[in-house]
């Protein structure tokens, strides 16, 4: 049954919820992990499918129409194709899409297109194998390959993005190999720029290489026309002036897009986090496991949202980031 659309203080609707399944990845990107790692959740502290499934479901009735899974690494949550088969069961959900790293894709392609994602973002932070291994620490290119390959026999999946963080000293060097393989496939590559959510803590604002600069680099050699932003569009999105393919540019650090920000995030463990950058979350899991209702649940994500963030404040004085890096907060 529908219920009140899901607002915050600031007049923004909220449709977009993004749900971590797992903390635990099978890369180390330096951008989000130290390369020991970190210590993960317990398996009886993470949301069961039937828990994800009932808040996912919940929002939904709230007017939550897009649903993105990321983890972590989503795809090594045992049986994650059944997960999203439920989910995508939703009546009301009009999107469901996932984020990975690709390392298992080519293993998990046909189940998760049969269990109904409609779209995906790979994460490739170079093409050049050597340059993956040092930005990742895992010698899985060719794999991640062969799983956009995989991915690319259903076309009904579409659009598949490729992400790649852009971080100084690093990206620079993948800029035009990046727009020659936007050109030359069917994917739509998105740079993001480096944000504060690294757990080894090495960024600075100097580290930040911005989607302007490398747009400059790629419009030098292949001209660029921007296309129109779509309200609470995450990327500016520009087509290559001679027709061949897309690229994007997320650009959270020097382009903040706050203002019609209408994203919410679950995490593993059922933490409800009303901006990436959030200093205080809210607990789901516990009522859930007390015998909350649906009621006592939708009262519990109203208050919540409500106190939605007007802004992430990174580019002020006096920021702090979140605890959390990125893979514990999910992507």
């Amino acid at each position: 049954m529908p219920r009140e659309p899901l607002h915050d203080a600031h007049g923004r609707r909220i449709a977009d919820l993004r749900v971590s399944v797992t903390d635990r990845c099978n890369f180390r990107c330096q951008y989000c992990m130290p390369a020991e790692g970190l210590p993960w959740l317990a398996r009886d502290e993470i949301l069961s499918f039937e828990e994800i499934e009932r808040v996912v479901g919940l929002m939904v009735e709230m007017g939550v129409e897009d649903l993105r899974l990321t983890g972590g690494e989503p795809l090594v949550r045992r049986q994650f194709p059944r997960l999203v088969a439920m989910l995508a069961g939703l009546d009301g959900l009009r999107d469901l899409s996932l984020t990975t790293n690709g390392y298992l894709l080519e293993r998990d392609a046909d189940a998760l297109v049969a269990a109904g994602v409609g779209r995906v973002n790979v994460s490739i932070d170079s093409l050049q194998r050597d340059r993956f291994f040092q930005m990742t620490r895992r010698d899985s290119l060719p794999q991640v390959l062969r799983g956009l390959e995989a991915l690319s026999h259903h076309p009904k999946v579409h659009p598949v993005k490729v992400n790649a963080v852009a971080i100084r000293g690093f990206t620079e060097e993948e800029a035009l190999p990046f727009a020659e393989f936007a050109r030359t496939s069917a994917f739509q590559v998105r740079f993001i720029e480096f944000m504060p959510l690294d757990a080894d803590q090495a960024w600075t604002p100097d580290a930040v290489l911005t989607g302007e600069e490398l747009r400059q680099i790629i419009h030098a050699v292949h001209p660029l026309e921007e296309r129109p932003r779509e309200p609470s569009a995450t990327a500016r999105i520009f087509r290559f002036a001679d027709g061949e393919g897309e690229i994007g540019f997320i650009n959270p650090v020097s382009e903040p897009f706050c203002s019609d920000c209408n994203r919410i995030r679950l995490t593993a463990e059922g933490k409800l986090r009303t901006c990436l950058f959030s200093m205080h979350e809210t607990d789901l899991r516990e009522p859930l496991r007390a015998g909350a209702t649906d009621d006592d649940l939708e009262q519990i994500v109203r208050d919540a949202v409500w106190r939605k963030e007007l802004k992430h404040r990174v580019n002020e004085p006096g920021f702090r980031p979140p605890a959390r890096s990125m893979s514990a907060i999910g992507g």
